[in-house]
């Protein structure tokens, strides 16, 4: 059985998509045996040309939607562990096998990440960091979660944990729900990374994705999400 199944969302991502993937071959352990899926929501350049031959097992999605590329992945993924990652060179990809080892040496079901620990300089605009700061004070306090950054998109976790996930989100609040559902229904973690500038176009909308994703908050928090 695949030890580990890597799941990288995509929309036009030429640029920097074959240098993830060369990055996760050089980093994980030959011990290790996974996968890549690159979930691509209608890309107009190369970037499924580019992650196949590469050796990614590339999935066509034409719904748009950043949760909707992940439910697909998670459907598709045959790892006992899934792993997430940008397709912008931003997360640490040679901490995956680190965090791998993690869930069953201290007997963790979900890690997720803390891009505040480390910005490294030009990572996040301003605009960007307050948003996050904002979107993770709201979701400490609605929900009772110990977490520092509920946006960050790198998570590495056991797929036996999706059935106990109630997820509802298509969009980029998928990132914060999936942490909240976690975090209260299975025994998870937050760990510290470097976040890094990322390569390629900017497709978030600081102030109408962070907006919605406040909304999705207090949605779900009353039980209508």
């Amino acid at each position: 059985m695949t030890r580990l199944s890597i799941i990288i969302p995509t929309m036009n991502e030429e640029r920097s998509i074959g240098l993830v993937i060369d990055e996760i071959r050089k980093c994980i352990p030959s011990r290790i045996d996974y996968e890549i899926l690159v979930i691509d929501t209608d890309s107009k350049d190369r970037t499924r040309e580019i992650a196949s031959s590469k050796g990614a097992r590339v999935i066509d999605e034409p719904r748009r939607g950043y949760g909707r590329a992940y439910k697909t992945g998670f459907e598709n993924a045959k790892g006992e562990v899934i792993a997430t990652l940008d397709a912008d060179m931003t997360y640490p990809a040679d901490r995956i096998a680190e965090f791998v080892d993690m869930l069953d040496s201290q007997g963790i079901d979900f890690i997720s990440t803390n891009r505040f620990a480390e910005l490294s300089p030009g990572a996040m605009n301003l605009t960007h960091k307050f948003g996050n700061r904002i979107l993770a004070v709201a979701t400490r306090l609605l929900f009772r979660v110990k977490l520092k950054d509920s946006q960050s998109g790198m998570w590495v976790f056991r797929r036996s944990i999706l059935p106990k996930m109630e997820l509802r989100s298509d969009g980029m609040s998928l990132s914060e729900e999936l942490k909240v559902e976690a975090f209260k229904k299975v025994k998870a973690k937050e760990l510290p990374i470097k976040y890094s500038p990322r390569i390629g176009e900017v497709k978030l909308n600081t102030w109408r994705d962070g907006k919605n994703n406040l909304k999705f908050l207090f949605r779900k928090r009353l039980g209508r999400a």
